[in-house]
């Protein structure tokens, strides 16, 4: 089963939240490379709890005092990324448990929450699937009961489940006393059929329906999971479960694995830095003869931009490309997802633009002074009233008739999911007179990940979407017609248009 068609049956078929669409964690979410594969040479925070038994051992306060040192939320994270696996037989899953009673044992819940969030902003989230969050998507306009499930804990999941959306996250629990973990699982582990029988329970709390309801799953471990519903989907199976499938005839999804950066990949990264700086020279240079700053602010981004996405191979293909060139002067607002996406605009657009970021790109040696010389406007985004009072020129910027680019996120996510939109670039575009035009980005996170300069081969898809006039928009009613913007880029993400004949 392809995953257009995955989609295309959510679509299809029962509607509304007494379906449920259960998805374990091995199947969004590549475990296995998302851990750390460096030699083991840690110290592991010693517990708060263990501190005494330590010395009763004879551990010399040299030792201890490099324990305390190693302690915090960097040793944790690190154990607890290492923990995020998939286990494929008993002993394999009694061994992740024992490891993190012997880890974690004795560390406060706030410790290890910190941890976890640490490990999934490290590692984790280049990993998630993006063929899951399409799915995702499709469950959750369908109406239906999102619910993430793992043998694992809260500490490793719960940072994905609320990336992902997931209102339920069921998980193996450890026992906690006096806010401080004891070692111990608290209950039983949700493994093989108990994570079947917690959705049971789940299930009959919330009044669903296990015969309309999907279950995403990858490991053999997971077939009584499987089979507890109607619409089991298997996910990058393992030999067993493949076998299983084949027998059942059971939907099989091939989701494609986000490798980490390799030698080709800092390669292709250092050459796409040097052409970048390269074209943006040649482009000045080209039209410097004019002194005319715009021309050459123009030339230098259609060069800067041209020669970064020839020496990377990263191909851009632009639907509603007329869209781009016609609205002019506008407002176009942008799904931010990496630093890539610089070059993804400056392709695209071409000329005639200028931007409004963030201050702290001021910083940058190589980005800073090239933005400044476009004449980009830098807000603070930990002043409200500065960032208001930076962006009243911005209205004149549009009225000389030059466009401007503004992500209303307000910052890099981590997942295609679209953040919740901040109202300024709205505000400058009612004030100008100029439409707002949306301009979807899909895949500029494959490119490079949010918190990585590294910039991986592929293919970036831009869906430029019909100018939204803003003239006779309520600024009473702006929330929701904020909103509405933001849904024009949910709903292409979900529906992705046709290519335009040009696209390339």
């Amino acid at each position: 089963m392809d995953l257009d068609a995955a989609v295309a049956a959510v679509a299809a078929g029962p509607q509304g939240p007494q379906v449920a669409a259960i998805f374990e964690v091995g199947a969004v979410a590549d475990l296995a490379a998302a851990r750390d594969r460096r030699p083991d040479r840690r110290v592991l925070p010693a517990p708060v709890a263990g501190r005494a038994e330590l010395v009763a051992h004879g551990l010399s306060p040299k030792v201890l005092w490099h324990r305390r040192r190693s302690a915090g939320a960097a040793g944790l994270a690190r154990s607890m990324r290492d923990g995020v696996r998939s286990a494929r037989t008993d002993a394999e899953y009694e061994g992740l448990l024992q490891s993190f009673r012997s880890d974690w044992a004795g560390h406060s819940e706030d410790e290890l929450a910190e941890a976890g969030t640490r490990a999934y902003q490290s590692s984790l989230y280049g990993h998630l699937y993006p063929e899951a969050w399409r799915l995702v998507r499709a469950h959750r306009v369908a109406g239906h009961t999102l619910i993430l499930i793992t043998g694992l804990t809260r500490f490793q999941v719960e940072p994905v489940g609320a990336e992902l959306g997931f209102p339920t996250v069921l998980h193996t629990e450890l026992a906690v006393v006096d806010g401080v973990l004891t070692g111990h699982v608290d209950g039983t582990p949700l493994w093989r059929t108990e994570k079947a029988e917690a959705v049971r329970r789940f299930a009959q709390e919330w009044q669903l329906d296990p015969a309309q309801s999907y279950i995403y799953a990858a490991s053999s471990t997971d077939l009584p999971l499987l089979e507890s519903a109607g619409h089991p989907r298997v996910v990058n199976p393992d030999p067993q479960l493949a076998s299983v499938a084949g027998e059942r005839q059971w939907p099989v999804l091939t989701f494609r694995p986000r490798p980490d950066a390799r030698l080709r990949d800092l390669i292709r990264t250092a050459a796409g830095f040097a052409a970048l700086l390269s074209g943006a020279t040649v482009g000045v240079v080209s039209r410097s003869a004019t002194r005319d700053r715009r021309r050459m602010a123009d030339a230098m981004i259609r060069q800067a931009a041209a020669a970064t996405l020839r020496t990377t191979g990263i191909r851009i293909r632009v639907t509603g490309a007329r869209y781009a060139r016609d609205a002019r002067p506008a407002v176009f607002v942008f799904n931010h997802q990496s630093q890539f996406d610089m070059v993804i605009l400056a392709s695209v657009l071409d000329h005639g633009v200028t931007a409004v970021a963030k201050q702290e790109l001021t910083a940058n040696p190589i980005f800073g002074p090239m933005l400044r010389f476009v004449g980009v406007t830098f807000i603070d985004r930990s002043d409200s009233a500065a960032a208001r009072a930076a962006l009243a020129p911005v209205v004149d910027t549009l009225h000389q008739g030059i466009s401007v680019v503004v992500a209303p996120e307000g910052t890099r996510s981590r997942t295609p999911e679209v953040g919740a939109f901040k109202k300024g670039a709205f505000h400058i575009a009612m004030q100008a007179g100029v439409p707002v035009v949306p301009l979807v980005i899909r895949n500029a996170g494959e490119i490079a990940w949010r918190d990585s300069a590294i910039v991986r081969k592929g293919v970036v898809d831009v869906a430029v979407l019909p100018p939204v006039d803003v003239s006779g928009w309520d600024p009473r009613q702006l929330d929701a017609e904020v909103d509405r913007v933001r849904e024009l880029f949910v709903q292409t993400l979900l529906n992705w248009p046709a290519p335009d004949a040009d696209s390339d």
